[in-house]
């Protein structure tokens, strides 16, 4: 489910609260001890708001970073970054937006919940690379899990490198091929 910006503003910004609400919540607690009335007294909604979008806390979240990706496709739009995929330029434009919400990837990771931002850049390569660039499944998971797991992996080590050295270093690996 991508969210464009043409949602009911009120509902993205509810949907949002819940999903930091969330993500606070997972400073202090395990995912498995957060219940929603946690959650919804944290994020300031009703019980109700939780449930008109969500049956799960786990649906919440996946939701919170649809969110986020669905902005850096509007962001990365704007920026024609759709037609550098696997470029240099498109890899630097990844590590730099997503570093605006490495807390909440460090958190998620910290959890061991990796599947949803996986399940999250998939579903963004599918939609809107694949059916641009028609191109294998298989290369585009390769790319969304090598580009997260990179990503995570600078954010962890305190971004010791440049994002523009770890962009060269993964375009270098990426493009190997077509030397």
């Amino acid at each position: 489910m991508i969210i464009r910006s043409n949602v009911n503003q009120k509902t993205k910004f509810t949907r949002i609260c819940i999903g930091e609400a969330i993500l606070a919540l997972l400073k202090d607690h395990e995912f498995t001890k957060i219940k929603v009335s946690d959650v919804v007294r944290k994020a300031g909604v009703a019980r109700a708001s939780f449930y008109k979008h969500y049956t799960s806390l786990y649906g919440a979240l996946s939701d919170y970073l649809q969110i986020i990706i669905s902005d850096y496709v509007e962001a990365g739009e704007k920026m024609h970054m759709r037609e550098s995929y696997m470029q240099r330029d498109h890899i630097l434009y990844s590590l730099k937006y997503f570093d605006q919400y490495a807390d909440a990837f460090l958190t998620l990771a910290r959890h061991g919940l990796h599947g949803i931002m996986l399940e999250g850049v998939n579903r963004y390569m599918e939609e809107n690379i694949q059916t641009v660039k028609r191109i294998s499944v298989y290369e585009l998971y390769s790319y969304a899990g090598g580009l997260l797991n990179t990503f995570l992996k600078w954010e962890e080590d305190g971004k010791k490198d440049s994002a523009e050295d770890v962009a060269d270093m993964l375009y270098d690996l990426y493009s190997y091929e077509t030397r």
